[in-house]
C-alpha cells in the first residue's frame, strides 16, 4: 500500500522531509523531522472546509497526527508561510492535539493583515489573542532541534507577509514559487505586487543549484502532484521566472493573467480563520458562523 507521504533528505545530515498532499485544495503540508531526536516542525497544516455542506473537518490534520504518533515525534513548532486564502489552517486543532506547548509561528508582517482585514470580517483586538504564538522577524534564525536550525525568508508579492523557511538546502516556499510547469502563484491579493513577487522568486534562483525548494501547492496537467525541484531545474525551466526572464516581461505577465483569474472558493473562511492562526469563531448551538461580507451595489436592495 503507498504512503500518504513523500519522503526527501536535501543533504545527508540534514533533516528528514516529510510532504503530505491535502487533494481537494492541492496544498502541500510539510513535517520536518530530526532523524537523531525525533524532535519536528510541522508546515501548513490544512484543515478541511465543505462550504456547500459548511462542515469542517480534520481529515487532513488527522494523517499528519498519526504520523506524528506512529514515528514518536516531539512537534517543537507549527510554521506558517502567510495568511492563505486558499484553504484553513489547521494550526490551532494541531497544537491542541499535541499538548499544546508546540508554539504557532508566522512573519511578523501578519499584523499588517490582521489590521486590514479586522474590520472586513467584524474583528476586534481580543478576537486576536491566543492565535499566533511567535512572530518572527526576516533573516531570524531558530532551532528545530538540538542539531538543526531553521531561517526565515521573507518572500512577499503573493502577499506581503508572506516567508519561506531555509532549513539546510530544503527551503519551504509556501506560495511564492510553483513547480517550473506552472511558474508562480497569483500577486492580486491585498498587498500583493508582482514586481515584489518577481524580486523573491529572484531570491530563490539565486540560491546555490542544489538546493531543493518545496512549493505550497501543485495543480498538475498531464503529470503527477508533485512538491519539489532544485533551484537548477527552476534556472532553466521555471515557466514564469526562468533565467533570462527580465522583471518587466514578468509583471507584463504576472498582471494581466490575475485579472483574469477569479476569488479562490475558500477566500472569505480562509481569511477571517488564518489571521487568527486557525481560530474559529466562538460555538453557539454547536455551530461556528463564518462571515462573507458582500457589497451593495444597487442601494434600492432591501436590507
Amino acid at each position: 500500500m503507498d504512503t500518504p507521504w513523500k519522503h526527501y533528505k536535501a543533504d545527508v545530515d540534514s533533516a528528514d522531509i516529510y510532504a503530505f498532499l491535502e487533494p481537494v485544495t492541492s496544498t502541500w503540508q510539510y513535517i520536518i523531522v530530526d532523524p537523531n531526536t525525533r524532535e519536528a516542525a510541522v508546515i501548513d497544516p490544512v484543515l478541511d472546509y465543505d462550504p456547500a455542506s459548511g462542515t469542517l473537518s480534520t481529515i487532513a490534520a488527522g494523517i499528519l497526527l498519526k504520523f506524528i504518533k506512529e514515528k514518536e515525534l516531539n512537534v517543537v513548532r507549527i510554521l506558517e508561510t502567510h495568511a492563505h486564502a486558499d484553504h484553513l489552517t489547521a494550526s490551532q486543532y494541531i497544537k491542541q492535539m499535541l499538548g499544546g506547548k508546540a508554539p504557532i509561528c508566522i512573519g511578523e508582517r501578519i499584523k499588517q493583515l490582521q489590521g486590514h482585514f479586522a474590520p472586513v470580517y467584524g474583528l476586534e483586538p481580543r478576537d486576536f489573542v491566543k492565535s499566533f504564538d511567535i512572530f518572527l522577524k526576516d533573516e531570524e534564525e531558530f532551532s528545530l532541534s538540538s542539531n538543526i536550525t531553521g531561517k526565515v525568508i521573507h518572500l512577499p508579492g503573493h502577499t506581503p507577509d508572506h516567508i519561506g523557511y531555509m532549513v539546510g538546502k530544503a527551503v519551504f516556499t509556501g506560495d511564492s514559487i510553483f513547480m517550473p510547469d506552472l511558474g508562480s502563484a497569483r500577486a492580486d491579493f491585498p498587498g500583493g505586487n508582482a514586481k515584489d513577487l518577481f524580486a523573491s522568486m529572484t531570491r530563490l534562483l539565486s540560491l546555490p543549484q542544489d538546493y531543493q525548494l518545496f512549493v505550497g501547492h501543485d495543480y498538475p496537467v498531464g503529470r503527477q502532484h508533485d512538491c519539489m525541484a532544485t533551484v537548477g531545474v527552476h534556472q532553466t525551466k521555471n515557466k514564469h521566472g526562468k533565467f533570462g526572464t527580465t522583471e518587466s516581461q514578468f509583471i507584463q505577465f504576472r498582471e494581466a493573467r490575475d485579472k483574469v483569474l477569479g476569488a479562490p472558493r475558500l477566500l472569505h473562511p480562509s481569511l477571517q480563520v488564518n489571521i487568527r492562526a486557525g481560530k474559529l469563531p466562538p460555538a453557539s448551538n454547536g455551530r461556528v458562523w463564518l462571515k462573507t461580507p458582500t457589497k451593495l451595489t444597487n442601494p434600492n436592495i432591501p436590507l
